[in-house]
């Protein structure tokens, strides 16, 4: 009979676990098996692939060079099975969907059409995760994505959802409803590619030298400093409005706005993954998108 070409699952399991604890101890306390069972494991392993995979001293344990290489092959293999059992077996589990976002887009896009979505699909059980800085989960943590990126920046499997622009914002009455972008307080996030100097330079009054413009981790920060009355923010479309729409911000130039070239992407899990809730969310998705594009 000849062998056959995978290895059992165990000895996978038990490779995995100890690459990433770099602990046999640890390993084996994860899967609820002895230290001594962990290592025998990766022993069988090792002699049934013809190569070492760690390196073993005195209370250090390390990869090997084939190990590192076999270490992501392996992660991915477990990823894409649990991926398939989630779809298969359909019920509670093809409910949920884990989404991971950045901050601004679940406080301002995404929480005002709650009520919306809670309606469109009562079925599905949500849990939101949020990032500052784009792409920051571990494979395997989240079921969907919405990033804002370079359109070189993100991989082939995304989908554009919309482009956006930027203009600044700032309370209703602030400065006796006479603001001045070259007076008054600004504020931006940091890390994005455009902010007051580029589109104050675009409308035609670029900001005096040395000007200062205070910075904030995410527009979440800068908004509301905003809607206290702390001076004018630059904001995103989307943001805006929703903001407008309470009254809690006004947009003193709405004819000279700005085109980003950063645009929001979802990225679905791939066709193997895809579950009940992954598929109802992309279309509620493009659903809600298409409608803001025919009332923008």
């Amino acid at each position: 009979m000849s062998r056959p070409d995978l290895p059992p699952l165990t000895w996978l399991r038990a490779y995995e676990a100890a690459a990433r604890h770099l602990s046999f101890t640890l390993a084996a306390k994860e899967l609820n098996l002895t230290q001594s069972a962990i290592s025998q494991h990766v022993r069988s392993l090792e002699t049934w692939l013809g190569h070492d995979l760690f390196l073993r001293r005195t209370r250090a344990l390390s990869l090997t060079e084939a190990g590192a290489n076999y270490l992501p092959v392996v992660r991915e293999a477990f990823q894409l099975l649990a991926g398939g059992t989630r779809a298969l077996v359909g019920g509670d589990r093809g409910h949920r969907l884990r989404l991971n976002c950045n901050m601004s887009f679940a406080a301002y896009w995404l929480a005002p059409r709650m009520g919306r979505l809670r309606e469109a699909l009562p079925w599905l059980q949500l849990h939101v995760m949020t990032a500052t800085w784009g792409p920051q989960m571990e494979p395997g943590n989240t079921d969907f994505e919405i990033w804002f990126l370079r359109p070189e920046e993100m991989s082939a499997d995304a989908e554009l959802l919309f482009t956006e622009s930027l203009s600044p914002v700032c309370a209703p009455g602030f400065a006796g409803d006479a603001p001045d972008w070259l007076r008054d307080p600004l504020m931006d996030c940091a890390g994005v590619l455009s902010g007051w100097h580029s589109w104050a330079e675009a409308a035609g009054r670029p900001l005096a030298p040395g000007q200062r413009v205070e910075l904030m981790s995410t527009y979440v920060i800068s908004l509301s400093a905003a809607i206290n009355g702390q001076g004018l923010a630059m904001g995103q479309g989307f943001m805006t409005r929703a903001l407008q729409a309470t009254s809690q911000l006004i947009e003193p130039w709405p004819d000279q706005r700005l085109p980003l070239s950063e645009v929001y992407f979802m990225i679905p899990p791939p066709r193997h993954a895809e579950t009940p809730a992954s598929r109802a969310f992309a279309d509620w998705l493009r659903a809600e998108v298409a409608a803001d594009t025919q009332t923008a």
